[in-house]
């Protein structure tokens, strides 16, 4: 697993009331992954005379913010497997620092954060990829090129932590390289009373979610649920089912307005279930005559229906475990069918 992530609730250097969450997406190994997520916050809050002098100034916390970034950046490149080649991994970061005031949303490659607000996506930064003009001029300007959406035609992020391959043209500063550091920041004044939740995700869950699917499904699910791992599971579990081949990681930082959970969304949910279960039942039974059918029978019959109440922008992907569960109990003798079979066809 090369992903990874930070959560700090209280922070040092007096910001008792500030929290730090992030995801980090590595790739080509778990080293530059591994180390931001244990000090990447600490080389933002030390790296910056004006964050530590003034953090009530939204731009010296956003000037820490940058520093930070392509200081952890620099150290890390001294690291000996780093330098002489022997390990070439790099990460995305995308982050949330939460001030009694302010959200500074952090984005440093394609992963991505989005906000909740009032039922209503309110924020969501944009992914660093390389066919983007502005990151596109920037590589060829560094003598590079995109090709198959890549950079080089290999890396498929335009902006991110360690990738020093990508980092070793002369007479270009850290920003200007084919892959640069630089993280964009935004800050977004906090409007408690509407301030519902933010979504950290890496781009496995992007890749088969819109922002307003995501926002949507977790919202209904913190109606059913008040356990946030069991909300961050589900996600995960959709997307799989959903089709998303890529590594998964994703963090939920709910706010006192967050949904709570709703008796009439817990009833709803349970009929859902049972509506379900009787339809997996009848599809085995019609097909007994011609034998058992596999998982991947019964989910492609049910795909097509009109089925009341599927959670939104989980549809019936979210349900996968409930349709399962039923089938299983029907069919205790079945030989494994590879339980992901279906993902060849997403629903």
């Amino acid at each position: 697993m090369e992903d990874a992530h930070t959560a700090v609730v209280g922070l040092p250097h007096g910001l008792d009331d500030w929290s730090f969450f992030a995801v980090y997406d590595g790739h080509a190994g778990s080293r530059v992954a591994n180390y931001c997520s244990k000090h990447l916050l600490e080389h933002i809050i030390t790296s910056s005379e004006d964050f530590r002098s003034g953090p009530d100034s939204v731009e010296g916390v956003k000037s820490g913010i940058r520093s930070g970034f392509l200081k952890i950046d620099e150290y890390m490149r001294n690291f000996s497997d780093l330098r002489n080649g022997m390990d070439r991994s790099g990460s995305t970061a995308v982050g949330v620092l939460a001030s009694p005031e302010h959200l500074y949303f952090i984005n440093c490659g394609d992963s991505r954060a989005v906000l909740s607000r009032a039922g209503q996506v309110r924020f969501s930064t944009q992914d660093h990829k390389p066919c983007n003009p502005r990151e596109k001029e920037r590589i060829q300007n560094a003598g590079g090129s995109v090709m198959i959406q890549r950079v080089n035609g290999s890396l498929a992020v335009s902006r991110a932590l360690g990738d020093y391959d990508y980092k070793c043209v002369d007479g270009k500063g850290p920003t200007e390289q084919l892959v640069s550091p630089e993280p964009e920041v935004f800050e977004i004044p906090r409007v408690s009373e509407e301030d519902e939740f933010v979504v950290l995700a890496c781009d496995g869950i992007w890749d088969v979610m819109s922002n307003e699917e995501l926002c949507d499904f977790v919202r209904s699910r913190l109606e059913v649920w008040d356990d946030l791992e069991k909300v961050c599971n589900s996600v995960v579990d959709t997307c799989l089912h959903k089709g998303s081949r890529d590594n998964m990681s994703v963090v939920l930082v709910c706010f006192p307005n967050a949904p709570k959970v709703s008796e009439e969304a817990v009833k709803r949910e349970a009929e859902l279930d049972k509506f379900l279960e009787a339809r997996v039942e009848e599809i085995m039974e019609r097909s007994g005559e011609e034998g058992i059918p596999d998982l991947s029978h019964v989910m492609h019959n049910l795909r097509p229906e009109s089925i009341p109440n599927l959670p939104p922008g989980g549809g019936l992907a979210s349900k996968r475990s409930v349709i399962e569960a039923v089938y299983n109990r029907l069919n205790p003798h079945r030989e494994e069918d590879g339980s992901g079979g279906d993902l060849d066809d997403p629903w």
